[in-house]
């Protein structure tokens, strides 16, 4: 069964009624009085009892069967009537993925003109979507089935398609004069619009790069506004029902609420107080005319009445006005009486848990019959919740092993939420990142404050997390990884760190070569400056004339603090694995300092992202076969808007991708013209390269769709890069041993570079991914390039190889400098 994105009880709620209560406009027009059509007409109204009751699974079979019969009838009309009708059904279970598969076959639409699902930001064929929607026949209920469609767009996380459909929609609705239909469909308009500003929202949480925040600042208020005007639209229609008004009213007061959040705690847009202003005026006049309206929840079907109350409930209880509030705990309970009296257990758990948030001094109580209910009907988008309202209350009693246990609990709910969602909508991302990862990492903190802690499950809270970090970053399936304190046979000369920032404390908890864990703990204050004061130098375009010390000092206190307690631990020679938390995920580990020298100078290092990898394979001599790309001059792909700001041409390219392939056997090289994106394909599908060598210009990003490299005719994000090798890596004879970006760099301000970088070796397949944190110099870069193929050629490992590349370019009179060679890092399988 798939879940709702957030397990909001009101996502679908303005979608619901879209045909319910109009049986006779949808079946009247056929005219035939038969058996047949009488048993399709009764299933069709039963249908719409069974969905007001909240029975909604029995409304999608009854619905089926009426489909069936039209179908054999050959009443067009009546088909679609209750393929809408089964969307409704299916929009209420959750399952949108079936609910949009189910309205373009209403429509008899292809699914090509559409991006993929889980590829929001692949271009889709505008041009195709209008021609597409100009060529339905606009009869009243093929407009209908168009307003769903742009409904269940909206659900699935295609927002432009959403708005496109809608749009052309109201046009052809404004020519039919369907009043009441162009409503509906300015509250859709507005219910999209509000998604939109969801996102960009969400993104701005997510993203770490200053410009990229700037742009999303715009986005959010461009949505806000533009979704408060639909909805004000249909407020001031006079012809508009009650209840459509009623909806908007309480979309729109949602939507006030939480932009008026964003604006106080986290915008720094330059006109935000005007735009607060305005919004703390309308948002006490949205709360009085819903009130004024209150009427209007009875006309609304039993079940939809009462997640509206709760709806209404929770957005007052935002307020912190007491009055407010008590009113909020009315309709709570007005809610929960419904929820008994249909015996509707998912709405009970819903009121029950709302009543909760509503009633401090008793939320425990309500919690704990609301989780009660959830798990009455595995309904474990919503269980989680109180499962983790249960864990912070249990952990603040001293109540440690029920906590325990709740949290264990609450991820186990998150994971079944998490495989349903990544299949169905790709927001999953922004929700996980809200609302999944503080159950993650308030266990560790509870595992943590322990006299014994168990650090095994500690590493395990933290592998899971950073791997559906990066699965909702990839927004792919289940990745095929294995934990590091898993992996068998290691050399006595590995160890593993594990960074693990969790706001108030860092943790470091290192496994050393004979597997046993041991653990310290640092005050973040004492780290945090350490860290930002290091990301602003490396990030810098002065780098390469900053003075050493400027970049050694702060490594140096890094290293006592973090490594000098736990160096008893480590193997005096040997490799260094950094699991590392998003905050130290763009400094090459290689450059702390004991103040004698740099850790490399005697350990090879690597990094990973959380504590899973592929599993380690070392690359023999005999696979050292590459495809080697490369970009030297300027192209069509500068100009993308995707590509980062202020390219020059890379001329040094040409140099190093002939130094690259002298290194290597049966090479094949793609150089400026040559590599187009449709030549490196055909390329990938002729021959397995163990080794893929990419020498252009790029950038990682917190941001999937920023996360790119050039070809020549055109930019290549993360995702699109997955369905050019796909084939390739469909079997472990093709899969990709060793990625190497040379020329890429993090986006500026990003401290999440080893998700993108992780995030291009999964979708390569890669067990080992080479990058640089910046852009560095031709020259340099060209020679080390030949030095670490070398290494490889000579049978030494991909991280030692790393390493002595970078110590020999360090002993290089002009390249001494760490600009030079300290920004290449070795990312995934060491061996």
């Amino acid at each position: 069964m798939k879940i709702s994105r957030r397990g909001y009880l009101f996502l679908w709620f303005t979608g619901l009624l879209i045909a319910v209560g109009k049986p006779s406009r949808l079946m009247a027009q056929g005219g035939n009085k038969n058996t047949q059509r009488n048993q399709a007409q009764f299933l069709t109204a039963q249908g719409h009892e069974q969905l007001n009751q909240g029975q909604y699974w029995e409304a999608l079979a009854t619905w089926e069967e009426a489909t069936k019969i039209y179908g054999q009838l050959r009443l067009d009309e009546g088909v679609t009537g209750n393929l809408i009708n089964q969307n409704l059904a299916q929009q209420a279970l959750g399952l949108y993925s079936n609910a949009y598969d189910t309205m373009l076959s209403a429509l008899k639409m292809d699914k090509r003109i559409f991006s993929p699902t889980l590829n929001p930001y692949k271009e889709f064929d505008e041009k195709a979507l209008y021609a597409t929607i100009h060529q339905v026949n606009p009869t009243s209920v093929n407009l209908l089935a168009l307003r769903n469609l742009g409904d269940v767009l909206r659900l699935v996380g295609k927002l432009n398609e959403s708005e496109i459909v809608l749009k052309e929609t109201l046009s052809l609705t404004q020519q039919m004069k369907l009043r009441e239909e162009v409503n509906s469909i300015l509250l859709s308009l507005g219910n999209s619009k509000q998604s939109m500003y969801e996102r960009s929202r969400d993104q701005y949480k997510w993203v770490e790069e200053p410009v990229f925040k700037k742009e999303t600042v715009a986005l959010i208020q461009q949505n806000a506004l533009f979704s408060l005007d639909y909805y004000e639209q249909v407020n001031n229609i006079a012809g508009a029902s009650q209840s459509l008004k009623l909806k908007s009213q309480l979309h729109r007061l949602s939507l006030l609420l939480d932009f008026h959040k964003w604006l106080t705690t986290e915008s720094r847009s330059g006109n935000k107080k005007t735009v607060i202003n305005k919004i703390e005026q309308q948002i006490p006049a949205s709360i009085d005319l819903i009130l004024k309206n209150s009427s209007a929840f009875s006309e609304l079907s039993i079940s939809q009445s009462a997640y509206a109350k709760l709806n209404f409930a929770e957005n007052l209880n935002k307020t912190l006005n007491k009055q407010l509030q008590s009113v909020a705990v009315e309709y709570a309970e007005s809610a929960l009486k419904t929820a008994k009296s249909l015996k509707n257990q998912r709405l009970e758990s819903y009121s029950l848990g709302t009543l909760g948030k509503l009633q401090p001094e008793q939320s425990q109580t309500y919690f704990e019959q609301a989780l009660g209910f959830a798990q009455s009907v595995q309904a474990w988008d919503i269980a989680y919740q109180w499962q983790q309202k249960l864990g912070d209350l249990y952990s603040k009693q001293g109540k440690y092993e029920k906590a325990f246990k709740i949290y264990e609990a609450a991820i186990s709910s998150l994971t079944q939420v998490r495989t349903n969602l990544l299949s169905s909508n790709p927001d999953t991302q922004f929700f996980f990142y809200e609302q999944a990862e503080p159950v993650y990492r308030n266990y560790m903190r509870l595992l943590l404050a322990n006299s014994s802690p168990d650090l095994k499950q500690v590493l395990q809270t933290n592998g899971r997390l950073q791997i559906a970090q990066l699965e909702n970053f990839l927004q792919c399936g289940k990745l095929d990884l294995v934990p590091l304190n898993e992996l068998q046979n290691l050399p006595s000369t590995t160890a593993i760190i594990y960074i693990i920032d969790l706001s108030t404390t860092i943790e470091v908890i290192v496994q050393s070569s004979d597997y046993s864990l041991h653990h310290h703990s640092v005050d973040s204050k004492l780290i945090r400056g350490h860290v930002i004061n290091l990301l602003n130098i490396l990030q810098s375009a002065r780098l390469s004339s900053t003075d050493n010390p400027k970049i050694t000092s702060p490594y140096q206190k890094l290293y006592k603090l973090l490594i000098a307690p736990i160096k008893i631990y480590l193997p005096s020679l040997g490799t260094l694995v950094f699991a590392l938390d998003a905050s130290f995920q763009s400094l090459p580990m290689g450059l702390l300092h004991d103040e004698r020298d740099y850790l490399i100078k005697r350990y090879s290092v690597a990094q990973t992202l959380g504590s899973k990898v592929r599993p380690p394979k070392s690359l023999s001599q005999e696979r050292l076969t590459a495809l080697i790309a490369g970009l030297s001059k300027r192209s069509p792909s500068f100009n993308d808007q995707n590509a980062p700001k202020g390219l020059k041409a890379l001329p040094g390219v040409a140099e190093e991708v002939a130094d690259v392939k002298k290194q290597t056997t049966s090479s094949k090289i793609l150089l400026d013209e040559k590599f187009t994106s449709l030549q490196f394909k055909e390329e990938l599908s002729k021959k397995g390269f163990p080794i893929m060598h990419i020498s252009t210009h790029g950038q990682f990003s917190s941001q999937t769709k920023k996360t790119v490299f050039l070809a020549y005719d055109k930019v290549i994000n993360i995702l699109e890069f997955d369905s050019l090798i796909k084939d390739k890596t469909q079997s472990s004879e093709n899969a990709i041993e060793l990625l190497v970006l040379s020329a890429c760099q993090t986006a500026k301000g990003n401290k999440k570079s080893t998700l993108g970088m992780a995030g291009v070796a999964a979708q390569a397949g890669a067990q080992s991914i080479v990058a640089s944190l910046w852009l560095v110099d031709e020259g340099s870069t060209a020679q080390l390039m030949e030095e670490f193929y070398e290494c490889l050629k000579n049978g030494l490992t991909k991280a030692e190889a790393l390493r002595q590349a970078q110590l020999s370019l360090s002993s290089n009179p002009r390249y001494t400098h760490p600009y030079f060679w300290a920004g290449f890092v070795l990312v995934g399988g060491w061996l």
